[in-house]
C-alpha cells in the first residue's frame, strides 16, 4: 500500500477494452500511478481498508480519460475572434497580429486556463501544437503549467521555415535546438507524464530538407512528429501547384510517414493517400468541430477506419472551435459522419469512445499505456454523473457518455492516480485566479498588439 492508493467503486465501469466490457456496477483499484485491479460488483473488503482515497461512484460512469490530440493552448486567449472566417484569412486577420506579441508570462496564463478547460472537458492528456516562439521562455512556461496542474502533456514544438509570418519562422536548426532544450528539461518528467516532440506546422510552410532534419531529430529522441495535413482544399491545391503532389504523397516521398507521425485534420485526402497512411501506420487526428467552424470540410473517417487507420480525436485550438471540450468532440464526430453520409448506423458510441481514449494514447506516442481501464494501465480516469438532468434516465451507458454528457456532468478527474478534480472542484489550483489571470493576460496581449477586441472591453466580474 502507498499513500496514493485509490479505490473507485459503485459506478458503471466503462473499460473501453477490445470487447467493450462494462461492469455495472464495478470498481477500479489504483496503486500509485497504475491501475492495479478492475472488477465487477463490489470490491474485496480489504480494498476499502487499504485505500488512502476512496471515490464513491454510485450513479456515475467511470471511464478512461480522453486525449485531446491536437490543440493550441495559446489560443485560449483568442476564442471568439475568428468567427465567420476561412482558415487562411483567420490566420492573417486573427492569429498573427497578436501572436507575435506573446511572451512567456502570457503563454503560461493561457496554458493554465486552457489546461483547466481540458480537464473539465474530459481530457486527461493533451497534445499542444505550440508554434509561437517569440519568447524563448514560452515552451518552458507552458510545460510548467502542465506540471503544476498534473495533466498528461505532450509539447509538440511547432515550426515553419518559409511562407509564414517572418516573426514566427524558424530554421530547422533553431527548431531542433529549442525543442531539445525543452526536451532535456521536461521530457520523461513524472514517469513520462510530460513529453516533448517536434511539430512542423503546415506542408506549405516547411521545406523538404527541414522536414527531413526535424523528423530525424525526433526519431533520434524516440519521439514523434506532429503536423497539420490537408486541412483545407486550398492548401492541397497550393501543394499541387508548387510541388506537383498532395500532402501525404509529399510526406511519403520524404520517408517521414510512420506510426510516430501524427497528421492533424487530414480532411482532403484521396484514396492513394489513405492507403499510404494505412500502410505506414501513421496516425490521423480528427478535429470535427474546428473543421465545421472554419468550413474546412468533412474528413473521411469511415474510410480511414475501414483501412485500419488509427484515428484519434481533438478539439483543435480555442481560436477555431471555440472550446476544448472532448464531450462535444465525441458527439460531433458521430453526428457529422451520420449526416454527411445519410447513414444513422455509421458510427456507434463505443466506436467513438475508442477513438478518444485508446487511439488518443496512440497519437500521444504511448499506445496501450493508457486509454483503457485494465491492470497495468496508467491511472487516468473520469467519473461522470449519470443522474444529471441532462443525462438521466440512462438505458445504455456508452450512449449517455457520447450523446448526453458534458463538462457540467464531470464530477471527478484522476491523472496518474492523483485526483485533480473531486466533486466538481479543482484540487490543484485556484480556478478563479486562473481564469482571472487569463483575462488579464488577454488584455495585456491585445493592448500590446494595438488590437481592439471584446476581450479588452469586457472583463470578468471581480473575484
Amino acid at each position: 500500500m502507498t499513500e496514493r492508493d485509490l479505490l473507485v467503486h459503485g459506478g458503471a465501469v466503462v473499460t473501453v477494452d477490445d470487447v467493450g466490457t462494462v461492469h455495472d456496477p464495478g470498481w477500479v483499484y489504483v496503486r500509485g500511478n497504475r491501475v492495479a485491479e478492475v472488477g465487477a460488483g463490489e470490491p474485496p473488503a480489504g480494498r476499502h481498508r487499504q485505500a488512502a482515497e476512496v471515490i464513491d461512484a454510485q450513479g456515475c460512469a467511470v471511464m478512461p480519460g480522453m486525449t485531446n490530440a491536437h490543440t493550441h493552448l495559446f489560443q485560449t486567449l483568442f476564442r471568439g475572434l475568428a468567427d465567420d472566417k476561412a482558415l487562411l484569412n483567420w490566420l492573417q486577420d486573427c492569429i498573427w497580429p497578436a501572436a507575435v506579441h506573446l511572451d512567456a508570462e502570457t503563454a503560461r496564463a493561457a496554458a493554465m486556463a486552457g489546461l483547466v478547460e481540458n480537464l473539465r472537458g474530459g481530457a486527461t492528456a493533451v497534445i499542444d501544437h505550440q508554434y509561437i516562439h517569440t519568447d524563448e521562455g514560452i515552451n518552458d512556461a507552458v510545460c510548467r503549467a502542465a506540471d503544476e496542474l498534473g495533466i498528461r502533456f505532450l509539447l509538440a514544438h511547432g515550426w515553419a521555415d518559409r511562407n509564414y509570418h517572418p516573426t514566427l519562422e524558424q530554421t530547422a536548426e533553431q527548431a531542433v535546438a529549442r525543442a531539445d532544450a525543452a526536451r532535456r528539461r521536461w521530457d520523461g518528467r513524472d514517469d513520462d507524464r510530460i513529453r516533448v516532440e517536434l511539430a512542423p506546422l503546415i506542408p506549405w510552410g516547411c521545406s523538404d530538407e527541414a522536414m527531413r532534419t526535424t523528423v530525424a531529430a525526433a526519431r533520434s529522441w524516440g519521439r514523434g512528429t506532429h503536423i497539420h495535413c490537408a486541412e483545407t482544399a486550398i492548401e492541397v491545391d497550393m501543394s499541387l501547384d508548387e510541388r506537383g503532389t498532395r500532402h501525404v504523397t509529399w510526406l511519403n516521398s520524404l520517408g517521414v510517414l510512420g506510426p510516430d507521425m501524427q497528421l492533424a485534420h487530414s480532411v482532403w485526402l484521396d484514396d492513394e493517400e489513405l492507403d499510404l497512411i494505412a500502410a505506414t501506420g501513421s496516425v490521423v487526428v480528427h478535429c470535427p468541430v474546428s473543421n465545421m467552424y472554419l468550413a474546412s470540410g468533412v474528413a473521411r473517417v469511415p474510410d480511414m477506419r475501414a483501412r485500419g487507420i488509427t484515428v484519434a480525436l481533438a478539439s483543435d485550438g480555442p481560436g477555431s472551435n471555440n472550446r476544448q471540450d472532448m464531450f462535444e468532440v465525441l458527439k460531433a464526430t458521430v453526428l457529422l459522419q451520420k449526416v454527411h453520409h445519410l447513414d444513422p448506423l455509421l458510427l456507434q458510441p463505443a466506436d467513438v469512445l475508442h477513438l478518444a481514449c485508446r487511439n488518443g494514447a496512440a497519437a500521444y506516442g504511448m499506445p496501450g499505456a493508457f486509454g483503457m481501464l485494465a491492470e497495468g494501465q496508467r491511472a487516468d480516469l473520469l467519473v461522470v454523473d449519470l443522474r444529471s438532468p441532462f443525462v438521466a434516465p440512462v438505458h445504455r451507458v456508452a450512449s449517455a457518455l457520447v450523446y448526453n454528457a458534458g463538462p457540467r456532468d464531470l464530477r471527478d478527474v484522476v491523472v496518474d492516480g492523483r485526483i485533480l478534480i473531486r466533486g466538481g472542484q479543482l484540487t490543484v489550483a485556484d480556478e478563479r485566479r486562473v481564469i482571472a489571470g487569463a483575462d488579464e493576460a488577454a488584455r495585456r496581449l491585445f493592448t500590446r498588439a494595438g488590437i481592439s477586441s471584446r476581450v479588452t472591453d469586457v472583463g470578468l466580474p471581480s473575484c
